[in-house]
C-alpha cells in the first residue's frame, strides 16, 4: 500500500507515519514544513502546500489511500484557517479522484460540534463550529461529503484533543508546572467530565478505516478516550507524577475568562477562545459506532495518555526547552500566566 499522510511533519503526521512504517506501508509524506525525523530515509517526502494544485498533484501519484491531518490550527490567521481546512481540503480531494485514490481518510475534529447542550454527543448530532476553526472544519468536512457522493471511499474521523509523544502545545503548560513543582490553575470547579484521546488510539482508528471494507468504513466516527474522569482528577495524575504533593486549583470560570479574553486582545495570553470556553464544561463524545463498526478498542485512558505524554516531556525537554510558536509540536508561549506562577 502506497499511502499519501498530509501533515506529515505534525504531531499526528509523525506519530502516524512511525504506525504505517511498522505495518509495512511505503509513505509519500506532504507538508510545508521539511520532515526532519529519524525516519526520513524510509518515506518519500514532499515540501509543499495543500492548496497549491501542482504539488498535490505530484505527491498524489501512484497513491493507493490519502490520511489527510494537515490543517491550520486555531492561533492561525483566519484567513489562512478558512483556506487551508477548505480550499486545501478540495484540492487534494480533487486530485485523488482524478489519479483514481481508492480512499480517502479525512481527520476532521470534534471541534465542529461547537459547545452543545447535551452528552455524550453523538455522529448525527448538529455541526456547529464556533470560531474559524470549528467553521471550516465543518465546511470541510461538507466538502468531503460532495465527493463521497460521486462515489468515493472517504471516512471522516472526528477525535477528541489528543496527546502523546511529540506533543506539546498547550498541555506543555500542566507539563511545565507539574515539573517546576507548581500547583496548576484549571477554570471552573474541574468537576466536568472532560474526554481526551492517546493518538496511538487515534492511529488505530485510521488504520481501522483504511482496511475495513468501503461499506463499512465509508461513514464518520468520533474517537476518543473510553475511560476519564474528571478534568480536575485526570490532570492530578500528572501532579502526582511529578512528586511535589501539589493539587489541581479550581479558579471562578466567569471572572478568569472575562480576563483571558482581554489578554488575548493584548496577545499576551497562551489559549485562545476555544480553550478557555470550552474547558470548564462537560465535554464528551460516544465511541459506540467506532466500536460496533470498525472494532475500535482504546487501549489508553485520559490518565494514560497524559502521564505517556508528560514523561515524554521530561525526557526530551532539552530538545525543545528554547521553541514556542502556535503549533502542536513546540510549547506555547505562556504570556501572562508566566506571572501567575509566582501565585500557585
Amino acid at each position: 500500500m502506497r499511502v499519501l499522510v498530509t501533515g506529515s511533519s505534525g504531531f499526528l503526521g509523525i506519530n502516524l507515519i512511525r504506525s504505517l512504517l511498522a505495518k509495512g506501508v511505503e509513505i509519500v509524506a506532504l507538508d510545508m514544513q521539511p520532515f526532519e525525523y529519524p525516519e526520513k530515509a524510509r518515506i518519500t517526502a514532499v515540501v509543499g502546500d495543500i492548496r497549491d494544485a501542482a504539488t498535490v498533484a505530484k505527491a498524489m501519484k501512484g497513491i493507493d489511500q490519502v490520511v489527510h491531518c494537515a490543517a491550520a490550527l486555531p492561533l492561525y490567521p483566519p484567513e489562512e484557517i478558512y483556506t487551508t481546512q477548505i480550499d486545501g481540503t478540495r484540492t487534494l480531494l480533487s486530485a485523488a479522484q482524478q489519479e483514481g485514490v481508492q480512499r480517502f481518510i479525512h481527520i476532521s475534529t470534534t471541534a465542529v460540534y461547537g459547545i452543545p447542550d447535551h452528552h455524550p454527543i453523538y455522529e448525527d448530532d448538529p455541526l456547529q463550529g464556533v470560531g474559524p476553526y470549528g467553521e471550516a472544519k465543518v465546511e470541510a468536512e461538507h466538502v468531503c461529503e460532495r465527493f463521497r457522493e460521486q462515489g468515493m471511499c472517504i471516512p471522516i474521523i472526528r477525535p477528541k484533543s489528543f496527546i502523546g509523544p511529540e506533543r506539546l502545545g498547550v498541555f506543555a503548560l500542566l507539563y511545565d508546572w507539574a515539573r517546576s513543582g507548581h500547583n496548576f490553575p484549571v477554570l471552573g470547579s474541574g468537576d466536568n467530565h472532560y474526554q481526551l484521546l492517546d493518538v496511538e488510539d487515534l492511529c488505530d482508528a485510521i488504520w481501522l478505516t483504511m482496511t475495513k471494507p468501503c461499506e463499512v468504513a465509508n461513514d464518520t466516527f468520533n474517537i476518543g478516550a473510553k475511560v476519564f474522569t474528571t478534568l480536575k482528577e485526570d490532570y492530578q495524575a500528572v501532579l502526582d507524577e511529578a512528586g511535589f504533593g501539589k493539587r489541581i486549583i479550581p479558579i471562578p470560570a466567569k471572572p478568569a475568562v472575562l480576563i483571558l479574553r482581554l489578554l488575548e486582545k493584548l496577545h499576551i495570553s497562551p489559549l485562545y477562545a476555544w480553550v478557555y470556553e470550552t474547558v470548564y464544561r462537560d465535554s464528551f463524545v460516544s465511541v459506540e459506532k467506532a466500536e460496533s463498526r470498525l472494532g475500535f478498542t482504546p487501549k489508553y485512558s485520559n490518565k494514560d495518555a497524559l502521564l505517556r505524554n508528560y514523561r515524554w516531556y521530561l525526557e526530551n525537554l532539552d530538545s525543545f526547552r528554547e521553541q514556542s510558536g502556535v503549533t502542536h509540536r513546540v510549547p506555547w508561549k505562556q504570556g501572562a500566566l508566566k506571572l501567575a506562577k509566582l501565585v500557585f
